[in-house]
């Protein structure tokens, strides 16, 4: 039956038939966290079966997560609150660099290796992400782990990126090792990816609720050729929830945004930001709570560097959609990468590349939008309440509310 039909489509065919029988065999994704589309929240455009970055073909995602602790924040022992993200482009078993480009909005934040990115184009090894004080030791584990996997180069300058976690984790201990990130690389896997405060988003913050990981995906046609855009998303960013808007409408005045508080008022707290649940503290206001958020893009269209340049501008469109204007203290960093061209990519020979047409980049350019609004929602909707370092309790987005504002 598959025969027939171009592999973009049989590989989306292939999948959904994958997840039909799962849901037979009541091993289905419905057991996991809701997503935004069963909360009402409308999106337009056709994701992919999974509706996650995986659903571009070679894609793997792992994650890490570290959750340990509680009470008051003591530097070296916790609470902790954090993790690491890993996805591989092509999958762990591959050696084989992608055509990429990136694109910064706010510069409040770090993503290693971009400048040998905007360089040359090229994307070697997985992509990471983790919290600030993170970053080295993530990308010092990626390059040995490149090294064991004779990746073709004397160097490697991997591509990690970070956010904030400081309120809910203790970022000084350093808490993430290399171990956890080796863990994070071996057991990244296709298929349905985990959601919320997970991996690198354990302790994130966004847009008024506790947010973490997200993903969601688009099919889009060129030329009557189908293919495939994903995004994952780790997102931290507008941690009071100002202006926030979701399925296009505004929504902070009719949500409990921002209502972060800290637990136990025998607990000091070491960054008093914001009050005690009981209110007998004021609010402090500070510049590091303005958050960030890394976007990652995938897709099977043949782009070039050039074009993954122009498409990793495209999440700060999403961003506005849901009513950011990327704050002076944002990290807000986009990289876009493509897994076609398979076998072009080497740098010691002449190579023939397939190039999608200029003129047709709209709908990749519409579908990272649209995928990337709803990755965030995603990771704001999939993550649970958590209560972190000096009793800090960051609450979820409430499923209930949501409901009630798309019902009719």
């Amino acid at each position: 039956m598959l025969s027939c039909v171009s592999p973009a489509v049989s590989k989306l065919i292939q999948t959904a038939l994958v997840l039909a029988a799962l849901i037979v065999t009541g091993n289905s994704p419905a057991a996991t966290p809701e997503r935004a589309r069963s909360l009402g929240i409308p999106f337009s455009g056709a994701p992919g079966p999974l509706n996650a970055i995986t659903d571009v073909a070679g894609v793997e995602v792992g994650h890490t997560t570290l959750i340990s602790g509680q009470g008051p924040l003591v530097r070296g022992e916790g609470p902790v609150r954090t993790g690491v993200t890993v996805i591989h482009p092509r999958g762990k078993d591959s050696t084989e660099a992608v055509f990429g480009g990136w694109f910064t909005l706010n510069a409040s934040g770090e993503m290693t290796g971009t400048t040998w990115l905007e360089e040359r184009g090229l994307i070697d090894g997985p992509i990471g992400i983790t919290n600030t004080h993170s970053v080295g030791t993530a990308r010092d584990a990626f390059v040995a782990w490149m090294v064991d996997q004779e990746w073709p180069a004397l160097w490697h300058a991997p591509v990690v990126a970070e956010t904030y976690d400081g309120a809910l984790n203790d970022i000084n201990g350093q808490h993430v090792a290399a171990d956890h990130v080796r863990e994070a690389l071996q057991i990244a896997a296709a298929g349905p990816v985990i959601e919320g405060a997970v991996g690198g988003g354990t302790g994130m913050v966004c847009n008024g609720f506790k947010g973490g990981i997200g993903s969601a995906s688009r099919i889009f046609t060129v030329n009557e050729r189908p293919f495939v855009v994903g995004v994952l998303v780790q997102c931290n960013y507008n941690w009071g929830g100002k202006d926030l808007r979701l399925g296009g409408r505004r929504v902070a005045e009719q949500l409990p945004v921002g209502q972060h508080c800290f637990t136990d008022p025998d607990i000091i707290p070491q960054h008093p930001w914001f009050p005690f649940c009981d209110g007998d503290q004021t609010e402090q206001d500070s510049p590091t709570r303005d958050g960030s958020i890394i976007v990652v893009v995938a897709t099977d269209a043949p782009a070039l560097p050039h074009q993954l340049r122009r498409v990793a501008k495209r999440p700060a469109l999403a961003l506005g959609r849901l009513g950011a204007i990327s704050n002076p203290g944002s990290g807000d960093i986009f990289v876009a990468f493509s897994t076609a061209n398979r076998g072009a990519t080497g740098e010691d020979e002449f190579n023939r590349v397939e190039q999608l047409p200029n003129n047709a980049l709209e709908g990749l350019f519409r579908a990272t939008v649209q995928a990337t609004e709803e990755a965030i929602v995603n990771a704001m909707v999939a993550a649970d309440t958590m209560t972190g370092a000096d009793g800090l309790r960051v609450h979820a987005l409430p499923h209930n509310l949501v409901r009630d504002l798309f019902a009719d």
